[in-house]
């Protein structure tokens, strides 16, 4: 191995990554860094340099999406939930005594209320008493729709030892879009009051799909925030925006949105059923900050899975190597 065939190399690396719909400037940092680690001294003496390059483009790419540090950690805390601790890389953040509030955010079409009701399954699996709260308030149905998926999720999802999942909404309220703006503030303040009678574990808050450039709905989740922390101080413990892993790059303009305005706390990113759609993880990882929670691989309510930063970048190089 020499630093012109590790050139070489990286530009087949480059074209791949584009390929899998990977952000051009995030592709060229990617590759001059690790043609810059590859072309070093040690790398080129090393007994096996070509399994050596290989290992420094993996490990990369895992770091890019986050994943060094939290694998090593999730590895060592296994799947378990601590109340009160975040766990390393996807996993959510609980406290005790909850209930543990996770307000859903995103545009309309993302697949935010049916993620609500894999979120709960997935949940509801671990021992989780689940409340879903139907905040959308803005679109005809939307409160039946949740409402229906509560209903499938309970009867469908065979929980552990207290695992539950119930629904709480005030069909009432429902209005024109763009016309009860502000009102699911009060029905996600009584849902919370509710949950806790009921001693629930997590309460999930699927508000209202909208346009990141709707300042006056955007408003709305902001006041959503202030009002929960009335309630409880440090909810809503987690913000999670459902991203559609088919927008491509309009995807990073509307996570840097929702991040600034709904204090947004990691991703969960839909219909990501193969890796070539996969590469706007990186785009996104890397210009949010963001931790990728979690992604929704398929229409089941059990297809979605905790996202594992190593697990994903040995699929896309296998992609790639087919």
């Amino acid at each position: 191995i020499s630093e012109e065939n590790v050139r070489e190399a990286m530009d087949d690396v480059r074209t791949a990554l584009l390929e899998a719909d990977v952000h051009y400037e995030v592709a060229e940092t990617f590759c001059d860094h690790v043609l810059k680690e590859a072309t070093g001294e040690q790398v080129l003496k090393a007994v096996q340099p070509g399994e050596q390059m290989i290992k420094i483009v993996n490990d990369e790419l895992i770091r890019l999406l986050g994943g060094d540090e939290a694998l090593a950690a999730s590895k060592e805390q296994g799947d378990g939930y601590v109340p009160g601790q975040q766990s390393a890389g996807s996993e959510l953040l609980f406290v005790s005594p909850g209930p543990t509030v996770i307000m859903m955010c995103g545009l309309q079409g993302s697949g935010k209320t049916t993620t609500c009701g894999k979120l709960a399954g997935h949940l509801k699996k671990r021992g989780k008493k689940v409340m879903l709260c139907a905040a959308d308030l803005q679109r005809p149905a939307a409160v039946t729709q949740l409402r229906v998926v509560a209903e499938q999720v309970e009867k469908e999802i065979e929980g552990s030892a207290g695992g539950a999942v119930s629904f709480y909404g005030e069909p009432d309220k429902v209005a024109e879009y763009g016309q009860a703006v502000g009102v699911a503030v009060d029905v996600c303040k009584n849902a919370l009051k509710q949950a806790k009678q009921d001693n629930v574990d997590v309460l999930i808050l699927d508000t209202a799909g909208r346009l990141h450039t709707r300042g006056n709905l955007m408003e709305e989740l902001s006041k959503v925030t202030r009002v929960m922390k009335k309630l409880s101080p440090e909810a809503p413990h987690e913000v999670l925006l459902v991203l559609d892993a088919g927008t491509g790059q309009n995807a990073i303009n509307q996570a840097e949105e929702f991040r600034d305005t709904a204090g947004v706390t990691g991703l969960v990113l839909t219909k990501l059923d193969g890796t070539a759609k996969g590469g706007i993880l990186f785009a996104l990882a890397k210009r949010t900050g963001l931790p990728i929670r979690f992604i929704g691989v398929g229409e089941q309510l059990e297809d979605l899975r905790p996202f594992n930063a190593e697990e994903f970048v040995q699929a896309l190089c296998e992609d790639v190597a087919r």
